[in-house]
């Protein structure tokens, strides 16, 4: 993208001001990996490093993570995670691109591939946007990143601390993105939520409901048609129920 103005606020309603604009169109910039892709539109960004958006806060039963820590960052203060989740995040991207990848980055640019996404969408993550002050399901918001953080921010997203993660993949090698990947999530309630990746423009929610025997079916029947250049539909949907099924087990759900 070619970058025709750089703001950097230090106040949030600065940021907002700017990123309301009409024209030119206004990006925010976390840690820039998205916006450093080739291409020449113009486009103009508001640095977020100096807002108070990093933060890491327990808040009851949740954690609320800042939308410009890194994903390093996250790593760095893993005592606060769940296992899986700190594994997830090690899937994600390499050592150089945690230390500047931010979260909210992150999860704008997700693709269906993104481990990270998907285990913070199997934790049912709430994410927090402005200037509405408004909280948003993760799985609500991922299919219309566009229209609906259009002229907004994310400032945080919040995770349960009373939920248990497994996360599970397949890749050609251990460093490559998953071409199927697992991860659900358990309540003492009961709850269980499942989420996939590996495929499509965005992980995809297939189960969440009290009774996990169905969890494995609803797997296999979610990437029934999951077929591109990396796998058949017929791989992906056996290897899909074999995924949730490792992490109902590794949970104790199954």
């Amino acid at each position: 993208m070619k970058i025709i103005e750089y703001h950097r606020p230090t106040q949030i309603d600065e940021a907002l001001a700017l990123l309301g604009r009409d024209s030119p169109k206004t990006l925010p910039l976390g840690g820039g990996t998205w916006l450093n892709q080739p291409g020449m539109q113009p486009v103009a960004v508001v640095d977020l490093q100096a807002l108070p958006l990093n933060q890491l806060q327990r808040q009851g039963l949740h954690l609320r993570m800042g939308a410009t820590i890194t994903l390093q960052g996250l790593l760095e203060l893993a005592a606060e995670l769940p296992a899986d989740l700190t594994a997830a995040i090690h899937h994600e991207a390499s050592y150089n691109l945690r230390q500047v990848a931010t979260l909210a980055g992150t999860l704008i640019a997700a693709g269906g591939r993104s481990p990270f996404t998907t285990a913070l969408l199997a934790l049912d993550a709430n994410v927090h946007i402005l200037p509405e002050d408004q909280d948003l399901s993760l799985g609500d918001l991922l299919p219309f990143r566009s229209e609906r953080l259009l002229g907004r921010l994310i400032s945080r997203v919040a995770i349960p601390l009373n939920a248990r993660l497994a996360y599970e993949y397949v890749a050609r090698t251990p460093a490559d993105q998953p071409i199927v990947c697992a991860a659900a999530a358990v309540w003492p309630s009961g709850r269980v939520r499942l989420a996939l990746g590996g495929y499509g423009s965005s992980p995809r929610l297939v189960f969440d409901g009290s009774e996990p025997a169905g969890a494995e079916v609803a797997a296999q029947s979610a990437y029934s048609q999951a077929e591109d250049e990396w796998a058949s539909a017929s791989y992906r949907q056996e290897i899909a129920g074999v995924l949730a099924k490792r992490c109902l087990e590794k949970l104790g759900a199954a």
